[in-house]
């Protein structure tokens, strides 16, 4: 080698030496750093090489690497520690055991941190500070559109959202608890991450998949995994599903409610179909005459609904469903729809009647297709009287008189029944019924008066004053006439009488009416007189003589119990008496009275 180069290779040896000796840092060969991990927002403690060292080291330089670029933040000098001006100026402390105390750790605190001692010697230690941050829980969002299975390409399922992560997190995406890995044609995951002004990610992941008909009900879900100082974590988003469209194989028809239908009920037909979105569909009925099917009046979604239910509606019922995306019409299977009945229940006769002690029959008749059962029942008491389709009466009398039910029903189809009345009509005279045998009254007073009367023909009812009356049928044998007149001595003093007629006779009552008095007015007797009258048994003729009586067996218990009074009063006084001599001793009774008259009698 020439001088020249000798002379080149020499000063290159000399310069190297003394930048070893003036100790700049970052220019010799560097060890592997030693790692310090921290979450964001905590106290990373940066020590100068290790622990038993650090009281030793009197003349620190402290340095922050960024970019290779070493910039000096701290300085310590004989144990006493100074930050430089800077972002680290007032988040740098010296500790007692002589580590740096960086706080309150932001994301871009994370780079090389380089310490340099001169003292006792000369000496550089290097810290590699990691910093961590969980993201908040993921948000997830479904497509709202849905997935046609017919799409060529994946279609976009969700959207997943990690905010305010350090360092961004991975997001694995699951569907029905399986992961979900990329596969070409199939699956697609494109995730991207944004930088937000604190220095946090915000990590963003679109799920794409090709879906069939199977993933209809599929459940899709989000996983951020991420790191902290202690250990490996995960965060799991909520489960969502996406609509799956996929056009219809099958068609059916349902009928609400299952089971035996009867006429009155409300039924409902519906078409189903085993696609999404539910195809329109039409409803035909086939005709019974012509065997044709003909389109019933349903809504766009298969519903026809028959209220009330009639037997008319039996029939053979199908549904046609019309595939909008093949426009393929799809047909169900027929179905037959039966509606129970019971109709046409009929009564012979039709008006019953006869003659005090003939006989009476009653046929009950009816249309079902279902076996029948008939009871008949008295309308006014409910009771039934005859299991069958005939009620037959021997010896008719007046009490027999009356409504009478026929039931019609089906055992085999619960609910299902039907009824007939009739009015059975027992020839007779007016019957009279009172409803008062005496009406309180006050004079010059407006005053209803009743009058019942019942009988086949039905009677007719006159009054025999003055007043302005009307009449009300009960039935077809009962009548109730209601004279409203004016309360006169004329009409005090005579009273009022009814009379009910027929063909067959005529029967009558007489109302007697008495003036209120202080001693005889009840605290409620002025509501009530003016509209009260006379009662009878609606079986026993009455009349004028009989009514009259009835008032005299009245008066004459009224006369009883005063003498009964007026006894039990003399027999008090004559105790109060007895008793009053019994104590002045003027009256000996007993024991000790016979034995004072005997010492009187030895005297």
């Amino acid at each position: 080698m020439d001088l020249p180069g000798l002379l080149c290779a020499f000063l290159l040896v000399v310069c190297c030496c003394c930048r070893r000796a003036t100790g700049v840092p970052g220019e010799a060969e560097q060890p592997t750093p030693e790692l310090v991990e921290v979450e964001v927002g905590n106290t990373a403690l940066l020590r100068c090489g290790p622990s038993h060292s650090l009281g030793n080291l009197s003349h620190v330089d402290w340095f922050s690497v960024y970019k290779e670029k070493p910039t000096l933040i701290f300085r310590v000098r004989q144990g006493q520690g100074q930050s430089e001006p800077g972002e680290y100026q007032h988040r740098l402390s010296l500790q007692g055991s002589g580590a740096l105390a960086l706080t309150q750790v932001m994301p871009h605190d994370e780079r090389i941190f380089l310490c340099q001692s001169k003292r006792p010697l000369s000496q550089e230690h290097r810290i590699q500070l990691h910093v961590f941050k969980a993201p908040e829980e993921p948000t997830i969002q479904a497509s709202a559109l849905g997935i046609s299975v017919n799409s060529r390409e994946p279609e976009e399922v969700a959207t997943c959202i990690g905010r305010n992560g350090y360092p961004v997190p991975q997001v694995i995406w699951y569907k029905n608890r399986l992961p979900l890995m990329e596969e070409k044609n199939r699956v697609h995951i494109q995730s991207s991450q944004i930088v937000e002004s604190s220095g946090l990610y915000t990590l963003k992941s679109v799920l794409k998949v090709q879906l069939v008909k199977e993933d209809k009900d599929a459940r899709f879900y989000c996983e951020l995994s991420y790191r902290l100082p202690s250990g490996n974590h995960m965060k799991e988003s909520r489960e969502v599903t996406v609509p799956v469209f996929y056009p219809a194989e099958k068609v059916w028809l349902e009928v609400e409610p299952a089971g035996m239908l009867k006429e009155g009920d409300r039924v409902e037909i519906r078409c189903l179909a085993d696609g999404n979105p539910t195809p329109p569909f039409s409803i035909y009925k086939q005709n019974p005459s012509t065997r044709e099917m003909e389109e019933e009046r349903s809504t766009d979604n298969g519903l026809l609904v028959l209220e009330p239910a009639q037997k008319q509606h039996s029939g053979l019922y199908e549904c046609q469903g019309l595939d909008l995306e093949t426009m393929i019409p799809l047909l169900s299977e027929p179905q037959e729809l039966l509606v129970n009945y019971v109709s046409d229940v009929d009564v012979s006769p039709a008006a019953p009647a006869g003659q005090e002690g003939s006989s009476l029959t009653l046929t009950c008749k009816a249309e079902s297709n279902q076996a029948l059962e008939f009871q008949w029942l008295r309308e006014k008491t409910g009771q039934v009287l005859e299991k069958g389709s005939v009620l037959h009466f021997d010896h008719l009398k007046r009490e027999i008189g009356g409504g009478y039910r026929c039931v019609a029903s089906v055992p085999s189809v619960p609910g299902l029944n039907r009824t007939q009345l009739v009015n059975v009509a027992i020839f007779g005279p007016p019957w009279m019924a009172s409803k008062k045998r005496k009406v309180w009254v006050k004079e010059n007073t407006m005053l209803n008066l009743s009058c019942e009367a019942s009988g086949h023909p039905r009677p007719t009812i006159s009054w025999d004053i003055n007043g302005t009356a009307s009449e009300e049928y009960q039935d077809s044998q009962r009548v109730l006439s209601t004279l409203n007149v004016l309360v006169t001595p004329e009409l005090l003093e005579r009273g009022a009488e009814c009379t009910a007629s027929n063909s067959l006779g005529r029967n009558s009552t007489i109302i007697i009416l008495e003036l209120v008095s202080l001693t005889t007015l009840a605290p409620d007797s002025s509501k009530t007189a003016g509209l009260s009258t006379s009662t009878a048994s609606p079986h026993a003729r009455a009349n004028s003589t009989s009514t009259e009586k009835k008032l005299r067996e009245q008066e004459s218990k009224g006369v009883v119990i005063v003498a009964v009074i007026v006894c039990i009063l003399v027999l008090a006084v004559l105790g109060a008496v007895l008793y009053f001599l019994y104590k002045k001793g003027k009256l000996l009774c007993g024991r000790s009275g016979k034995q004072e008259m005997e010492r009187n009698t030895s005297i």
